[in-house]
């Protein structure tokens, strides 16, 4: 499975963006519960899911920054 590509998220509204976030923080939440209690069958999930979490998260702070900019010039 390859790494995500952000082209996808880029496509995606505010709102997609949080709640994608949020769904997942809850599975990185579920593979170290998995981890804990010895039932992981993919470790390399967790590569895939951080690796995710920061393209969410930098394209979030990327339109939080393109607002204040142009609220600036207003």
């Amino acid at each position: 499975m390859p790494l995500p590509k952000i082209d996808e998220i880029r496509e995606l509204s505010d709102q997609e963006i949080n709640d994608r976030i949020l769904e997942t923080k809850k599975e990185l939440f579920q593979l170290r519960f998995q981890k804990a209690t010895r039932q992981l069958d993919k470790p390399h999930q967790f590569k895939h899911l951080r690796h995710r979490l920061a393209q969410l998260m930098t394209l979030e702070r990327e339109r939080q920054l393109k607002s204040e900019h142009t609220e600036v010039e207003k």
